[in-house]
């Protein structure tokens, strides 16, 4: 009974430090994205193929890095590789001042994707490790909205701030993500779960291990958090790529092609349809995103990642099909509030499915692993979607995308169970 309560608190102080970090984090590396392609042209005399590269540089990275950050969390801790994503996020906006021409401000932009990805990777298995077992679903949805809410401040801050020169842009690029740094050092020491996590696993991978060497606040946590370890020794692809990330990684990549095709052309298709205001129909999506996290992001820890996932994602297809079809902005609004709803909660699914099945001491892995197919499917989405809508129409777009939709609920079908999940369903209502 004493083991069980603080298992069951919210350590809220460690959260906001968290949660704040990764959004300030996001608030300033984000504000240059409004005002680079202008920067680009006026001052290189460059075309449309440079600023696309300058912009999208810190995706690859991105993708790139997001295991090897995971990895690197799980062995050195979340808390130490986390500040070194902010730092590095803080030192690329102090970078955009020297004159370094095209190719060391693509560099720039390369280092950047590097910050991102280490900033939201160890802080995502961070929160995971301080989650309570019933509310870690939940709580990988709230760390996302406010990845979201910094991105859409951020955004808008950028532009505003350009009334006063691109300096002041860069400064508050770095600014924000030293606030982040700082709020991230403030979680407090008892808090840090990623080095006992680790450490056991390099000596004794013993469950009550974790327990007997700190009962704060992570501790009791950590041990069960998932279900059987995976199984044998990793090999060195392995220990990057995790084989639990996969199938979940690859149903977050189809279901990434609806959200790239709304994001992109849903203002296009309501204009072809004669409907000039198709911005509120983005907008209603990203509000029901998340809002919808807000509200019932507790349902894949209550009712099992697995219903969720195929609730969700077969959300996303019907909304898409129905912003197909859309003849007006109310039906198209309809369409983007039951896409807002299922999209939003597959995320933190399928992230409870790979930590579910996935050895504590590689999460971090696991994690950075299943978000970078988020970055590759809008890799590869977005392009193929502009031959689709340039072929077929824009309507084709979502009917591709719903496609995509249900067949991420296939994919999510086909993820094996854990084996056991008698220390879960003894606390949480989780269905097999």
């Amino acid at each position: 009974m004493g083991a069980s309560a603080p298992g069951s608190r919210i350590p809220r102080r460690a959260l906001l430090g968290v949660f704040g970090g990764l959004f300030c984090g996001y608030l300033g590396l984000t504000s240059a994205i409004p005002v680079l392609p202008g920067f680009v042209r006026e001052r290189f005399g460059a075309g449309d193929l440079a600023v696309g590269l300058v912009v999208t540089a810190t995706a690859l990275t991105a993708l790139l890095v997001r295991p090897v950050s995971g990895h690197l969390a799980d062995t050195y801790g979340h808390r130490r590789v986390m500040q070194a994503g902010a730092l590095l996020v803080a030192v690329g906006g102090l970078l955009y001042f020297p004159p370094l021409g095209l190719g060391g401000l693509v560099a720039v932009r390369l280092l950047l994707g590097v910050g991102e990805a280490a900033l939201f990777t160890a802080g995502a298995v961070w929160v995971v490790s301080l989650a309570p077992h019933e509310r870690r679903g939940q709580l990988i949805g709230l760390y996302g909205v406010s990845m979201w809410g910094g991105i859409s401040a951020g955004t808008l801050l950028g532009a505003v701030l350009l009334d006063l020169g691109y300096g002041a842009v860069w400064g508050f690029n770095a600014a924000a993500a030293l606030l982040g740094l700082l709020l991230i050092v403030s979680v407090p020491e008892a808090s840090r779960a990623a080095r006992p996590v680790a450490e056991p696993q390099l000596a004794e991978p013993a469950p009550t291990e974790p327990r007997a060497a700190e009962p704060a606040l992570t501790e009791p946590a950590a041990a069960p958090v998932t279900g059987p370890p995976d199984r044998g020794r990793p090999g060195r692809w392995q220990r990057l790529l995790p084989r639990p990330a996969l199938l979940p990684g690859l149903a977050l990549a189809l279901a990434a092609a609806g959200y790239a095709g709304v994001a992109a052309f849903v203002v296009l298709h309501l204009q072809a349809r004669g409907t000039g205001s198709g911005v509120v129909a983005l907008s209603v999506f990203s509000a029901v995103y998340a809002g919808t996290r807000l509200v019932i992001g507790h349902l894949p820890d209550r009712l099992g990642a697995r219903r969720v996932a195929t609730w969700s994602g077969a959300g996303e297809a019907v909304g898409l099909l129905i912003i197909a079809l859309a003849p007006n902005l109310p039906v198209a609004v309809i369409g983007s509030v039951v896409m807002g709803v299922g999209f939003s909660l597959l995320h933190p699914s399928l992230a409870l499915m790979v930590m579910d099945r996935t050895d504590p001491s590689r999460q971090g892995a696991a994690l950075g692993a299943y978000t970078s197919f988020w970055d590759l499917g809008l890799s590869v989405w977005g392009p193929l979607l502009g031959v689709v809508a340039a072929g077929l129409g824009y309507p084709a777009v979502f009917v591709a995308g719903a496609c995509c939709a249900a067949a991420a609920v296939a994919v999510a079908l086909s993820v094996r169970r854990p084996d056991a999940e008698p220390a879960a369903s003894s606390r949480v209502r989780s269905t097999p």
